[in-house]
């Protein structure tokens, strides 16, 4: 048996691992890299491997870095199935599809623009036509419930407390030769334990290999509990200024979390009934898969409201635009308001046009709340950049930007030790989806602990284990 770590090693963005097994292959995730456009798409196009080779893809989340090259399969002779929980193909549904538009609208703006070079004018990753056609090909599975992906391999799916459906895939696999079995584990994303909408990570099996996450392998987030008041001192600060809090927000999850600790706050009376537009038609429909998948929620949502019949992501003055006018039209009101809109990393979607229109007012607050890649233009607002290009244009950086990471919805440093050492007979750990520094500060820390056997894989590095 082998690994191809053909993605997301060394790197967070862009998850992607081939199993090889009893001359089978099975990919584990065939996620988006995320980054600078050039190496994006190049990196998004060359795969480490033939899609018509293929023989079964498990998806461990919606997350597009996890899940946002799959039409890229389909449109390369990929026909077999594409294994998730009922949750994750609901929510792809929308994910994929609305990631075909942007990439089909943004490169016909850029172009129309005339803000890419000749020799960058390609064609969209894929199309919607594509993304239709590899919706077809996913399997809905519960979690807890096995099931035979190819001959000798038996997968189970347990809750990662990531996002709405994510999963720990947990494998057994039997060497018909040997007459042995291996069992392995791949986190996908790691949860926080104490979110506020989904349940805890379950415990796993025993497993003898784990590959795992290490986005904050060397971070340690604020407590869970300082959220609703931090966030109640930026939209004070915003209302006592008339400006703007403008939220770059995945449309799945952290949307749908910010608008849970501003519905909190406004029941509570701890912030002013003020304007709050979630700017994202994709937003809307994740919401909406949210409220049929009540099984994922976590007991404070299902006490605070669901008992009681409350919508906990729609209340008071929030709405959600749909259409490209009642975007536009944002930008004509007079603050103050809370805008929230994808993408989180601020690199398509609404929100670079947000930005745009605001990001050189003083009164205007950037809230970031989740991860920002390497090379996007998150990850410069976070790291203090006086200047930003926009659409091929470049703005001053006159807003203030605030960086809240006690929204993250990965493991930091402490869960990811603590759901470690709950693994029962852990022979070894692969470390992915981290950027260098994290991998190697984390491998010390298990090394610490008494993990003697650690591999932080290279970049299309193929590893046999067994």
């Amino acid at each position: 048996m082998k690994i191809l770590f053909a993605g997301a090693a060394g790197e967070v963005t862009g998850s992607k691992h081939l199993i090889t097994f009893n001359n089978k292959k099975i990919l584990l995730d065939c996620g988006m890299f995320q980054g600078k456009r050039k190496d994006s798409y190049d990196k998004n196009v060359n795969l480490a491997f033939d899609p018509k080779e293929l023989d079964a893809v498990i998806l461990s989340h919606a997350h597009i870095d996890h899940s946002g090259d799959l039409p890229i399969l389909a449109k390369n002779g990929y026909t077999g199935p594409i294994y998730c929980t009922h949750a994750t193909r609901d929510l792809c549904n929308y994910m994929l599809m609305d990631s075909a538009f942007i990439q089909e609208s943004e490169m016909e703006y850029l172009k129309k623009k005339k803000k890419l070079k000749k020799e960058d004018m390609k064609e969209p990753l894929y199309t919607s036509k594509d993304a239709e056609k590899v919706l077809q090909l996913f399997r809905g599975v519960g979690y807890e419930q096995s099931f035979v992906v190819v001959d000798g391999m038996v997968v189970s799916f347990y809750d990662a407390g990531h996002i709405l459906g994510s999963a720990l895939t947990h494998m057994v696999l039997f060497d018909e030769e040997k007459k042995e079995h291996l069992r392995l584990c791949f986190t996908g994303d790691l949860g926080r334990r104490g979110l506020p909408i989904l349940r805890d990570p379950q415990p796993i099996p025993p497993t003898d290999v784990l590959i795992t996450e290490c986005t904050y392998g060397n971070r340690l987030h604020k407590a869970l509990q300082t959220v609703q008041d931090d966030l109640a001192v930026i939209v004070n600060k915003v209302c006592e200024n008339g400006g703007r809090l403008i939220i770059p927000a995945f449309a799945l999850e952290r949307t749908q979390e910010v608008v849970y600790h501003l519905n909190m706050l406004t029941r509570d009376k701890k912030i002013p009934e003020i304007p709050i537009y979630v700017d994202s038609p994709l937003a809307g429909n994740v919401t909406e898969v949210f409220r049929s998948h009540l099984e994922c929620f976590g007991p404070e949502v299902i006490k605070e409201f669901i008992e009681h019949g409350d919508n906990p992501f729609g209340f008071g003055r929030l709405k959600y635009t749909r259409s490209v006018e009642e975007s536009k039209t944002l930008n004509e009101k007079s603050g103050p308001m809370i805008i929230i809109a994808a993408s989180g990393m601020c690199e398509h979607g609404r929100i670079l046009h947000h930005l745009k229109n605001n990001i050189e007012n003083k009164k205007t607050v950037i809230l970031i709340v989740g991860y920002q890649a390497e090379n996007t233009l998150g990850r410069k607002l976070v790291e203090g950049a006086g200047e930003v290009n926009i659409f091929g244009d470049t703005y001053q950086v006159g807003a203030e930007v605030y960086v809240m990471d006690a929204f993250s919805a990965h493991a930091d440093r402490s869960d990811l030790l603590d759901y470690i050492s709950r693994v029962k007979e852990l022979k070894k750990i692969f470390l992915v989806h981290g950027e260098q520094k994290q991998l190697e500060s984390f491998s010390g820390a298990l090394a610490e602990n008494g993990y003697k056997d650690v591999y932080i894989p290279k970049a299309k590095e193929e590893v046999e284990i067994w």
